[in-house]
């Protein structure tokens, strides 16, 4: 799991149409404080009512991807980062 904050929606009029009905959007990794990690990533979102600000859980994990998305295990799906989950708050110990 990585910890990711939503930068913004993404918009396209054609995709492949596994997206379809799905969100995207453009998401930055962040460290346990908020401080930016690494590149942005896109990512889809089929379970949560993410939007712009909010803090996330990624799946970035091909198995578990599929998981979420009711996809065979010798399915394929052209999806690679997926929100997991949204996060309330970040406690460091």
């Amino acid at each position: 799991m990585i910890l990711a904050k939503v930068i913004a929606p993404v918009v396209s009029t054609v995709k492949h149409p596994s997206y379809d009905g799905l969100k995207l959007f453009v998401v930055q990794p962040i460290d346990e404080k908020g401080a930016p990690l690494g590149k942005s990533l896109l990512a889809v979102d089929r379970i949560t009512s993410a939007g712009e600000g909010d803090t996330v859980l990624l799946l970035k994990e091909g198995t578990g991807v599929r998981q979420l998305f009711g996809i065979p295990r010798e399915g394929k799906l052209p999806i690679q980062v997926c929100i997991a989950g949204i996060v309330d708050s970040v406690t460091s110990s």
